[in-house]
């Protein structure tokens, strides 16, 4: 069993930048991808970013690709999601979620275990 708990969000004016962490318990994070999504009120839940077990692979969404940059430090546990120039349509609940899988994938029927979420509002 994985617990996960996210940070980092917040209430953030459009152009600024937040980054949010997720930390993970248990001794085999390194061998979990990892993935950010988000869900915004009225919205399904979409695919952000992802991460493999190593860190070599890495894919994002369209509307965040050149954007956001997801990285991990197996050493700490901890998975990132750095965020700079926040626009309106980010907002979003965030969540991270852990699959068993290594290699990084975008759907999330692939994921174990997910986090609660962090709330990210970008204003304009």
């Amino acid at each position: 069993q994985v617990q996960l708990v996210e940070s980092g969000g917040g209430l953030v004016q459009a152009g600024g930048s937040l980054r949010l962490s997720c930390a993970a318990s248990g001794r085999t994070f390194g061998t979990y991808a990892m993935g950010w999504f988000r869900q915004a009120p009225g919205k399904e839940r979409e695919f952000v970013a992802t991460i493999s077990s190593g860190g070599g692979s890495t894919y994002y969404a369209n509307s965040v690709k050149g954007r956001f940059t997801i990285s991990r430090d197996n050493a700490k546990n901890t998975v990132y999601l750095q965020m700079p120039g926040l626009k309106p349509d980010d907002t979003a609940v965030y969540y991270c979620a852990a699959s068993r899988m290594s290699a990084s994938a975008s759907d999330p029927a692939l994921y174990h275990y997910w986090g609660q979420g962090t709330q990210v509002t970008v204003s304009s």
